[in-house]
């Protein structure tokens, strides 16, 4: 038995998909129905009902985007530093295993030589480097609360895409944004993402922190090429000058373009495609959702 948290949002619900595709049974615990903010009912209900693996794919996001986290900072800092570090207590104090579903926007840029971040380079995008998004300050505190644990496993997730088109869809984004900013990033396919967390389980690789990203990096530039080639879109895309133009115009918060290193989790034999395959594959077999 799987317990799941935050199995409605755009992440939970691939995770939903996943499991029922492996005919592998499992409990999604809405809060609606049960508090699991609250640690000492939580540790109850793990101790009672004894699952095997706990998925926390729970947090705070902001809708449309980043943006609005910075007009909602207690939810955000709540969902995304105080709930994981809720978790965490119950599952231990009921011996139960989990993963949590973190983010690599804790980074920004890349590392002096030019090659992605590491699972044990420093966030540099965090309220501690006082240049980050409300957002990913919170989601760097939440890594800082799970440090040190031997009973959990933290998995970055960056920029989820996949082809069905949907607001939550860094794809289908990339097409209804009126401009772009060119930037290099490393990025999820999302149901990749959630099968190779979950691998991490099934498996039993060593517990800690794992870049989950497809292999390789790709600049929006790059994005509009495959999407043009595709046919799927075939609209003129704009570019913003540069980030300073981008921020003065149409964001109230900086965003995090980083490069990552997801060689950690290759090593384990859990692999991803190649992010310009992947992202060429989920164009080809793009579904358009019926306005």
């Amino acid at each position: 038995m799987i317990y799941l948290l935050g199995g409605s949002g755009y992440v939970g619900a691939a995770y939903q998909a996943l499991l029922q595709r492996k005919s592998i049974p499992f409990r999604n615990l809405r809060r609606a129905e049960f508090d699991y903010t609250n640690t000492d009912a939580l540790a109850d209900l793990l101790r009672t009902e004894k699952p095997d693996f706990l998925i926390n794919a729970a947090g705070y996001t902001g809708k449309p985007n980043v943006d609005a986290c910075e007009l909602h900072k207690s939810e955000c800092l709540f969902g995304n530093a105080v709930l994981p570090g809720r978790v965490a207590e119950a599952c231990t104090a009921a011996g139960v295993p989990w993963g949590h579903v973190s983010s690599g926007c804790i980074y920004t840029g890349a590392r002096p030589d030019g090659s992605g971040f590491t699972e044990t380079d420093s966030p540099n995008f965090s309220f501690r480097t006082n240049n980050c998004s409300f957002y990913s300050g919170t989601k760097a505190l939440g890594e800082e609360i799970l440090a040190n644990r031997n009973d959990v496993f933290i998995w970055r997730l960056r920029i989820p895409f996949d082809h069905h088109e949907g607001p939550r869809n860094y794809l289908t984004k990339m097409m209804r944004y009126e401009r772009l900013l060119e930037a290099a990033n490393s990025i999820s396919q999302l149901h990749e993402f959630v099968a190779a967390t979950f691998a991490c389980w099934e498996k039993r690789v060593p517990f800690g922190t794992y870049n989950v990203t497809n292999p390789g990096q790709v600049t929006t530039h790059e994005i509009v090429d495959l999407i043009l080639a595709s046919g799927v879109c075939s609209k003129d895309y704009s570019f913003f000058t540069d980030e300073a133009e981008f921020m003065r115009t149409a964001a109230k918060t900086p965003r995090s373009n980083c490069v990552m290193d997801s060689s950690k989790l290759q090593a384990t034999g859990i692999k991803m495609t190649e992010v310009h395959e992947a992202v060429a594959r989920d164009l080809s077999n793009w579904v358009k959702v019926n306005s």
